[in-house]
C-alpha cells in the first residue's frame, strides 16, 4: 500500500508564473539583492494592498526591525505589544535596548484587548515613561482593531506598527453599502507602519522575505536606506549611520510576483478549508473555532480549534493522534509573557492568551488541501474527542 505524503500545517503553495518569473530574472541576469523583480513586487504589492509607499526585505523581522528603528526606539523606551503572537513580532524591541510589556487578548477576537492596552499606557505616562511604539499581531490572519486601537493610543502620542505578518489577503473595516472590507490588513490610515511576512508557511510566500509597508513617505526611504547598510549617495562606499543588509534577493521577488498573482484564490481557499472543518466538527461538543471579528474579513491563514476543559480531551492528544497519521498540527502560540526570555516583563492581563494556548490547536490549513484532506483530519479529530469525552 502507497503511503500517503505528510499533510503539512500550511506548507507552500506554487501557483504555476512563479517559475516563468524567476527564468526571467535569470534571463537578465539580476541574480543579487535588488533589481527589477524586487521593484515590480513592491509595486505591485503597493497596489494590491493601498500601502504607497513598500520595502522588500529579508524577512517579517527585518521589517519589524527597521520599523522600531525608524521611529526612535532606543534603550529605556517602552515598547507594548500583543503577548499572544509570535516572538519576530517583539524581539526587535528587545534588540534595540526597549522594555517590552505585554498585553493580554480579548476573547471575542483573540486580538490585543484595548481595555488593558489603555491600562498600560496610563501606568507608564504616570512613570513619565516613554512609550515608543504599540505593536498589534493580526493573529491567524484576523485584523487587530486598528481604528479602537489608535483611538486609545492617541492621547498618549503612541505610534501603532501593525503586525501583519499572518494577515495577507484578509480586510478590516466594513463598508457602509455592500458589508464588504474596505481596506486590506495594515493598510488603515493612522498606522505608523505595517511588516508582513513571506515565509514558507505563510498565504503568500517567496521562501524567506517580508515588507515594511507605510503612508509615511519619510519612514520607508529611511529603512530602505538603512536596509542597504545606510549607505550614502556618493560614488563609493559612505556611511554617516549603521545599517543592516535586510534586501530581498531578486529571485525571492519574482517568486513573490507570481504567488501575489495567486492571493485573492488562496484566501478563498483557506476561507472554505475553515468552512469545512466547521461543517465538519461544528457539533462535537466541547470544540469550537477561532471567532471572526465583525469589523473586517479573516484570511483563515489557520484554522483553529479550542477545546473545553469538559470536553474530556487535551489538545495534546489530538495533536499527538493526528502526528500518528503522519499530520502536523501545533498548539496555539505560546505567550510571550509565559517565554523564558521574556522572564520578569510586565503584562497586562493574561488570562485569555494564556487560556487559549492550553486549550487551542491549529489544524492543516494548506491551500493545496482537497475536501478528502480535511475529511481525514476532523475524522481523526472528532475521533479523540468523543473518546475523550466517553471517559467522562
Amino acid at each position: 500500500m502507497t503511503k500517503r505524503p505528510r499533510l503539512f500545517l500550511s506548507p507552500p503553495h506554487m501557483g504555476g508564473s512563479e517559475q516563468t518569473r524567476v527564468a526571467e530574472a535569470f534571463a537578465s541576469n539580476y541574480i543579487a539583492p535588488l533589481g527589477p523583480q524586487v521593484d515590480a513586487f513592491e509595486a505591485a504589492f503597493s497596489e494590491y494592498t493601498g500601502l504607497p509607499h513598500c520595502l522588500a526585505v529579508a524577512s517579517g523581522t527585518a521589517a519589524m526591525h527597521l520599523a522600531l528603528h525608524c521611529l526612535g526606539v532606543k534603550p529605556g523606551d517602552v515598547v507594548l505589544a500583543s503577548s499572544l503572537t509570535f516572538i519576530g513580532s517583539v524581539s526587535p524591541a528587545r534588540q534595540l535596548g526597549a522594555e517590552l510589556c505585554f498585553i493580554d487578548s480579548e476573547p471575542g477576537t483573540w486580538n490585543v484587548d484595548p481595555a488593558p492596552l489603555r491600562e498600560a499606557l496610563e501606568h507608564y505616562a504616570a512613570q513619565g515613561r516613554r512609550v515608543t511604539a504599540v505593536i498589534p499581531t493580526d493573529i491567524y490572519g484576523q485584523c487587530a482593531d486598528y481604528a479602537r486601537l489608535l483611538d486609545v493610543c492617541a492621547p498618549f502620542h503612541a505610534p501603532v506598527v501593525a503586525d501583519s505578518a499572518e494577515s495577507m489577503g484578509a480586510r478590516y473595516g466594513q463598508g457602509p453599502n455592500t458589508g464588504e472590507a474596505a481596506c486590506h490588513a495594515g493598510a488603515w490610515p493612522g498606522l505608523a507602519a505595517s511588516i508582513f511576512s513571506f515565509n514558507g508557511n505563510k498565504i503568500l510566500t517567496t521562501s524567506g522575505g517580508g515588507m515594511l509597508a507605510s503612508h509615511d513617505k519619510k519612514l520607508i526611504e529611511h529603512a530602505r536606506k538603512l536596509s542597504q547598510q545606510a549607505r550614502e549617495p556618493a560614488p563609493h562606499y559612505e556611511h554617516a549611520e549603521l545599517g543592516y543588509n535586510y534586501r530581498l534577493s531578486n529571485l525571492l521577488a519574482a517568486v513573490g510576483l507570481g504567488q501575489l498573482e495567486a492571493l485573492e484564490a488562496r484566501v478563498a481557499q483557506k476561507r472554505r478549508i475553515f468552512r469545512w472543518y466547521r461543517e465538519l466538527l461544528g457539533d462535537v461538543p466541547g470544540l469550537s473555532f477561532m471567532p471572526e471579528a465583525a469589523t473586517g474579513k479573516a484570511n483563515r491563514w489557520l484554522t483553529v480549534i479550542q477545546l473545553a476543559v469538559d470536553c474530556g480531551s487535551a489538545p495534546e492528544a489530538v495533536r499527538l493522534a493526528l502526528e500518528a497519521e503522519d499530520i502536523e498540527s501545533r498548539p496555539v502560540w505560546k505567550p510571550m509573557h509565559l517565554q523564558p526570555v521574556f522572564a520578569g516583563c510586565r503584562v497586562f492581563g493574561g488570562g485569555v492568551s494564556e487560556a487559549l494556548f492550553t486549550r487551542g490547536l491549529c489544524l492543516p490549513s494548506g491551500t493545496a488541501m482537497g475536501r478528502e484532506d480535511v475529511e481525514r483530519v476532523a475524522g481523526i479529530v472528532k475521533a479523540v474527542v468523543v473518546k475523550g469525552k466517553g471517559r467522562d
